[in-house]
Formats: structure tokens, sequence, C-alpha cells
């Protein structure tokens, strides 16, 4: 599988229209300082699915749209076709021919297609996943970083290596259920610090209702407590009555009743 087109419209410099058709072999683009050489390599990063604006030496994504100079105005959008030869069959679509496509407007919608049918960006990097190419499954070594590969540490070199030998699409297939499982015990904690909230507000209101029923049946027993006082000295004094008008009446004898 090889590249076999790239057309750019509307990319940084790429003001106008611009098809590069690639060989079988090694493609060299020539050009002077400034004549937009490392926009050709960024123009591929892109439309394989560069989300960093850095990625493509920007300061913001919209950057990339062609901001206009003093005799042509700015564009509304750029767009990025990366057509790739698919005679083998490596990818996994019945087409000889995959033509990917990236399009970002400057109101920040941005749109992929293959082979001119919308797709999500998602879709594009799980084809291009069984050919080691995509996101974080492609490497692009720009200017000064040859050294900085022959003398990286040992665990970074591994990591070039295993990017090169195709294991990292295994490892990303491996790392998704994991990151499913992940995923699911970070809701399970959730969930459970949630119940633990609930049954605490739960015993919290329980506590305070049972608090006050305690207090209300305070006072209320206080109350039948004077109220019994009340009464038993009430008693007391209707006994006292009536066993003074029995004295009396026991005294006055039958004929004086």
């Amino acid at each position: 599988m090889f590249l076999k087109r790239l057309t750019i419209k509307g990319f940084k410099s790429f003001a106008d229209s611009a098809t590069l058709d690639l060989e079988p072999g090694v493609t060299a683009v020539v050009g002077p300082n400034g004549s937009g050489k490392s926009n050709v390599v960024d123009a591929v990063a892109w439309v394989l699915g560069a989300q960093a604006p850095s990625a493509v030496r920007s300061q913001r994504m919209d950057d990339v749209i062609f901001a206009g100079t003093t005799e042509r105005s700015a564009l509304g959008r750029a767009e990025v076709s990366l057509t790739i030869d698919n005679s083998d069959s490596s990818l996994a679509l019945d087409f000889p021919e995959i033509t990917i496509t990236r399009t970002l407007f400057r109101s920040g919608e941005s749109d992929y297609s293959l082979n001119g049918s919308p797709c999500r960006l998602l879709d594009i990097q799980e084809l291009l996943s069984d050919v080691g190419v995509g996101r974080q499954q492609h490497v692009i070594i720009s200017q000064g970083q040859i050294d900085a590969v022959l003398n990286a540490r040992e665990e970074d070199r591994r990591s070039i290596i295993e990017d090169a030998a195709g294991i990292l699409k295994f490892r990303k297939r491996k790392e998704k259920p994991l990151e499913r499982q992940a995923d699911a015990a970070r809701k399970h904690g959730n969930f459970l610090e949630e119940l633990k909230s609930l049954r605490l507000f739960r015993i919290n209101k329980e506590f305070k209702e049972l608090k006050s029923l305690a207090s209300s049946e305070s006072d209320r027993r206080s109350d039948l407590a004077k109220q019994e006082t009340l009464t038993v000295n009430e008693l007391k004094r209707f006994e006292s009555e009536i066993s003074t008008a029995e004295s009396e009446l026991a005294s006055r004898g039958e004929d004086d009743l």
C-alpha cells in the first residue's frame, strides 16, 4: 500500500488547489526555504487526523486555513484529500482506491469523508489501524528529530521500533477493552460514593426527625406530668370537701336533713 495522490486546497500556503501525484518508491519535494515544503507534510498529518494544532505547526486549528495576502483574500475553509492505492486490498474496503478527505471551516466545523461519503474520524482511524497508519500509529520525522531518535532513551527507542513493526495497533486494540473496564470501574466507584452519600443523607434526615419527635414527646410527657399533679391535688381537695360534708351531715342527724 502506498500514497497515490495528495490534493490540497486552502490549507496553509496553498490558496489554489494543488495535486501531487506520488509514484511508487521515494518521492522528494524540492524547493527553497519558505516555499511550503513542510506544509505538504503537515497536510498529510492533518488529513490523517492530527488534532493538536502543534502537530501541524499552528497555534490554533483554524490557522491552517489560508489567511490571505495583500493580493489575495482569506479563504473560508481548508481541504485536504489523500488517495491511497488499495489494489492489494490492504484496507478493508472493496475499492481499488480510497480517498480520505478532511475539511475545516472558519466556523470551527470539521468534516471527514471516505470516497466522498461522510464519516467519522473514528471510522478512518479504524480503517487505517490494520496497516499501521492513523492517529498515533504512524511516525512523521521532521527536521531535527533524526538526532533525537538516534539518541533516544531505551524505552523511547523501543516504542519507535514497536511502531515500525506494527505492534502498536494490537496494543491499541487491547487497550480499548481495558479502557472500557476502567471506565466501568470508575462509574461503579462513583455510584458507590453516590449511594453512600444518599444513605448518609437519609440517615441524617431520619435522625433529625426522630430527635424532633423525641423532643416533642419529652415536652408532652412534661405537660402530662404537670396535668397529673394538678389533677391529683384537685382530687385531694374534692376528697377533703366530701369528708367535711359527710361529717357535717352526720352531726345534724336524720331529722335535720
